[in-house]
C-alpha cells in the first residue's frame, strides 16, 4: 500500500537545487514521485510500499545532503518537538544571509575595491584580488568541487568557478572576482525574495484561532480544539462557532448551517441530533460529545491547503525547468566547441582570446534568471493572493485563472450572505409603515429565531418590554402578545386563517409575516436573504475582463433564483436543483465553452463540493465555507467576498504578464550577449551583466507581484 511521507527542508531556497532534490529521490526505486513545496520548504515523497517508507527516508536525506549540505533536515512527524525558532530562523535579512557570509562578502567587497582603486605593485594587486576572490567565492568553489565529485557537474556552481578561474588563468582578475561577486550578490536576493515570499504566506496559518470549551469535571475550560479527542464533551455557548464535529447531549438551539449546507434558514437542533464544525450556534446553550479530531475540521483543512500550495507547478513553470536541464549543457558545450575548434581551423586565431570568448559564454550560459524567477513569480503570485485573502492551491491554478471563459455561481453563501433582512412593508387602511413594524417588533422581541431578528434589528428603537404580555408562541404559525389594550398578531397566513383574520396575500418574492392588530389586517412585512454588497460590481468586472458568461446554479425556486440573477445582471440561472442536478448542469456549460478556455464554479457548501471538484476550476467561499468544500475547491476566497474572484484574476493575470516579462527579457539578453560574446564583442563584464544582472532584475521583477494593485 502507498504511503506519503514529508520532509521539512529548512534553509532551501534555491530552485535548480530543489529541482535535482526531486528529480533524484522521484528515481529511487519504491518511489512514485518526489515534490518540493517551495512556498515552505515540504518535501512529499509518494512511496509505493508502505514497509520500505523508513528506507526511502534515509535515502532521501542522504540525497538532500550531497546536493545541499547546509540545509537542514526534518521529519514531518516530528515538528511539534521541534523549537518554533529553529523552523523559523529565516525571518529578516540577516538570518537569511547569515551573518558570517556578510562578514566574507563585507570584507573580501573592502579588498576587492581597494585593489581597483588603489596603485599597488602588480604582485600585491594580484594577491588582494585572489584573497577577495577566495573570500567572496570561497563556498562556491566548494560546493562546486562538491557537487562533481558526487556527478552533479552542470550547475551555476561549476559554471561560476570555471569562468571565473579561467579569468584568473588569462589575467583578468577583476572581472574574474566581479563575477563571483555579483553571483553571490544574485544569491543573497534571491534568498531575500523566496524568504519574503514564503512569510507572506506562513502569515495565514493563524487565519482562524478557535477554541473549544472542554468539560473537565464539573468545570469547562478553553483548549486548544487539536487537545479534544473524540469521545470528550463540548460545550458551546451563544455566538461561539462550534468547533469539532459531534453529538447533541444536552441543550437545543437555533444554528446558522448557511456554511456548510447551503441552506439560508437556520435549523434547530437539539438532543441526539448531529453537529458539524463550522455551524454556528445562535441562541441555546450547547453540550456536544466530540465525533471527529479536529485534523478533520475546517480550520484543519485550510492549513493543509496553505502548506501545500506550491506543490502544483503551473505549465510554464514545468516547461523553464525542463528546459533550462537541456539548455545548459548544451551552452556549456558550445563554449567548449567556441574554444577549441577556431583557433584549430582559423589561421592566427590565439587561444587566449578564444578561451576568453569561452567563459564569456560560460558566464552567459547561466540559467539562473529564469530557473529563479519563473519560479518566483508564481510563487509571488500565490504570495500576492494569500496576502489578499485568497488561497490558491497551486502555480497550475494560478495560471488557469487567466483563462476563464465561464463563470458559475452558488447563490446563498457565495452571491447572497444567507442573512435574512427586511426589504419591504405593506400596509393596510389608515397604518403606517413604521406601525407595522413597530407592532411586529414588539411582538418577535422575546424571539430567538433569526426572522425575529430581522424585524427588531429594521425597528431599531428601544423596546419596553413593560408594555408587552401574555406572550405566546405558537409553532409553525407565529407569535401573539398583547401590546397595551391591544392584541398582537404576527405570524403566516396559518396564524391569520386560525384568527379568521381577512388579509391581502403578498405576491413578494422571500418570507412573508403578516401583521393584525385586535385581529384586523394592518399590513405585511416581506423578509429576504441579503445580496452581498459586492456581488453585483463582481458580475460586471467579470465580464470587463474577459468573461464571457456568467450562470448562477441554485436549490431555490424559480421566482427568487431569477429575481436575484435580475438583480445581479446574470446572464443565464437554473433554480430548483439538486447537487447532482448541479453537476448536470456544468457538465451542460462544458459544451459552451471555447476551446481552450476554462469553466470555474464559486461555491461555499457541501454540496457544492462535487460541483467544486468538477469544474475546471472550482473556487470555495472560504470565510465560512465547509471542509469538503474547501478540500474540493482549487481557490478559496477567504473572506467570503465575491469580489476577491476579481482579485485572484487580476493577481493571476499580473503574474504572467510578470512571469513572460522576465522569460522575454532573460532569454532576449542571453541570446544577443551569446552572440556578442562569440563574435568578441562581449567582456566578462557584459556576461556578467546578461547572467548576474538579468537574474538580479528578474528577480526584483518577480517580486512586483507581490504587490499587484487591485
Amino acid at each position: 500500500m502507498s504511503i506519503e511521507k514529508k520532509l521539512i527542508l529548512e534553509g532551501l531556497v534555491c530552485t535548480s537545487c530543489a529541482g535535482k532534490i526531486e528529480r533524484k529521490i522521484t528515481s529511487l526505486d519504491y518511489v512514485n514521485n518526489a515534490t518540493i513545496n517551495f512556498s515552505n520548504g515540504n518535501l512529499i515523497i509518494d512511496i509505493k510500499d508502505q514497509k520500505k517508507s523508513k528506507e526511502i527516508l534515509e535515502k532521501s536525506k542522504e540525497i538532500i545532503k550531497k546536493i545541499e549540505p547546509d540545509v537542514k533536515v526534518f521529519d514531518y512527524e516530528e515538528k511539534e518537538n521541534l523549537k518554533e525558532k529553529e523552523l523559523d530562523k529565516k525571518n529578516n535579512i540577516i538570518d537569511t544571509i547569515g551573518k558570517d557570509k556578510i562578514l566574507k562578502l563585507s570584507i573580501g567587497l573592502i579588498i576587492f575595491l581597494t585593489a581597483i582603486i588603489g596603485n599597488f605593485s602588480n604582485s600585491i594587486e594580484v594577491t588582494l584580488f585572489i584573497i577577495s576572490y577566495v573570500l567572496i567565492g570561497g563556498n562556491v568553489l566548494l560546493t562546486s568541487t562538491k557537487n562533481i565529485s558526487h556527478g552533479q557537474v552542470f550547475d551555476e556552481n561549476f559554471l561560476m568557478s570555471i569562468a571565473t578561474l579561467g579569468a584568473f588563468f588569462i589575467g583578468e582578475y577583476p572581472e574574474g572576482v566581479a563575477v563571483m561577486l555579483f553571483y553571490e550578490l544574485g544569491e543573497i536576493f534571491q534568498d531575500i525574495a523566496v524568504n519574503r515570499s514564503r512569510n507572506s504566506i506562513k502569515s495565514l496559518m493563524d487565519i482562524r484561532p478557535d477554541y473549544a470549551n472542554l468539560i473537565v469535571g464539573d468545570n469547562s475550560k478553553k483548549v486548544d480544539p487539536e487537545k479534544v479527542n473524540i469521545g470528550d464533551t463540548i460545550i458551546v455557548k451563544p455566538g461561539e462557532k462550534i468547533p469539532l464535529d459531534g453529538t447533541v447531549t444536552e441543550g437545543s438551539s437555533m444554528v446558522d448551517t448557511s456554511a456548510l449546507t447551503g441552506e439560508s434558514v437556520p435549523r434547530s437542533v437539539k438532543k441526539d441530533e448531529e453537529v458539524l464544525a463550522g455551524f454556528i450556534n445562535k441562541n441555546g446553550v450547547l453540550t456536544i460529545k466530540v465525533t471527529k479530531t479536529f485534523g478533520e475540521s475546517t480550520v484543519a483543512k485550510v492549513l493543509d491547503l496553505v502548506e501545500n500550495a506550491g506543490n502544483r507547478k503551473a505549465p510554464t513553470e514545468k516547461f523553464i525547468t525542463k528546459f533550462a536541464r537541456y539548455y545548459t549543457p548544451v551552452v556549456v558545450f558550445s563554449a567548449l566547441a567556441l574554444v577549441i575548434i577556431p583557433p584549430l581551423v582559423i589561421e592566427g586565431a590565439e587561444f587566449s582570446e578564444w578561451l576568453y570568448r569561452g567563459l564569456v559564454f560560460l558566464v552567459i550560459s547561466c540559467p539562473c534568471a529564469l530557473v529563479v524567477s519563473i519560479p518566483l513569480g508564481f510563487f509571488g503570485g500565490i504570495g500576492s493572493a494569500s496576502k489578499n485573502g485568497i488561497l490558491v492551491k497551486g502555480g497550475n491554478y494560478l495560471e488557469a485563472l487567466n483563462e476563464i471563459d465561464i463563470a458559475v455561481f452558488d447563490k446563498t453563501g457565495t452571491l447572497t450572505e444567507g442573512i435574512f433582512e427586511v426589504t419591504d412593508i405593506k400596509v393596510h387602511n389608515e397604518y403606517s409603515k413604521e406601525d407595522v413594524l413597530k407592532y411586529a417588533a414588539y411582538a418577535e422581541n422575546f424571539s430567538n429565531h433569526p426572522i425575529a431578528t430581522a424585524v427588531v434589528d429594521a425597528y431599531g428603537d428601544e423596546i419596553r418590554n413593560e408594555e408587552i404580555s401574555n406572550y405566546n408562541e405558537i409553532a409553525g404559525h407565529g407569535i401573539e402578545v398583547n401590546y397595551g389594550d391591544s392584541k398582537i398578531s404576527v405570524g403566516n397566513k396559518k396564524l391569520m386563517d386560525k384568527n379568521n383574520i381577512e388579509i391581502i396575500e403578498s405576491t413578494e418574492i422571500g418570507t412573508i409575516i403578516y401583521v393584525a392588530k385586535d385581529n384586523k389586517f394592518i399590513g405585511s412585512i416581506v423578509i429576504s436573504d441579503r445580496i452581498k454588497k459586492d456581488s453585483k460590481e463582481t458580475l460586471s468586472n467579470l465580464k470587463q475582463l474577459g468573461i464571457s458568461k456568467t450562470v448562477m446554479l441554485t436549490g431555490d425556486n424559480k421566482a427568487i433564483g431569477e429575481k436575484i440573477a435580475n438583480k445581479l445582471g446574470i446572464d443565464t440561472a437554473y433554480t430548483d436543483l439538486l447537487p447532482d442536478g448541479k453537476v448536470e448542469k456544468l457538465e451542460d456549460l462544458y459544451k459552451e465553452k471555447q476551446k481552450n478556455k476554462k469553466l470555474a464554479f464559486v461555491g461555499d457548501g457541501i454540496n457544492d463540493a462535487p460541483v467544486l471538484a468538477r469544474a475546471d476550476i472550482g473556487i470555495a467561499m472560504g470565510g465560512l465555507g465547509s471542509d469538503a468544500a474547501i478540500e474540493a475547491a482549487d481557490v478559496v476566497l477567504m473572506t467570503d467576498e465575491p469580489s476577491k474572484l476579481v482579485d485572484s484574476i487580476k493577481i493571476a493575470k499580473n503574474t504572467r504578464k510578470i512571469v513572460y516579462q522576465n522569460i522575454v527579457f532573460a532569454l532576449g539578453v542571453k541570446l544577443i550577449v551569446l552572440a556578442l560574446g562569440a563574435l568578441g564583442f562581449a567582456s566578462m563584464w557584459s556576461a556578467v551583466f546578461a547572467d548576474v544582472g538579468v537574474t538580479l532584475l528578474a528577480v526584483l521583477n518577480s517580486l512586483r507581484v507581490l504587490n499587484t494593485k487591485l
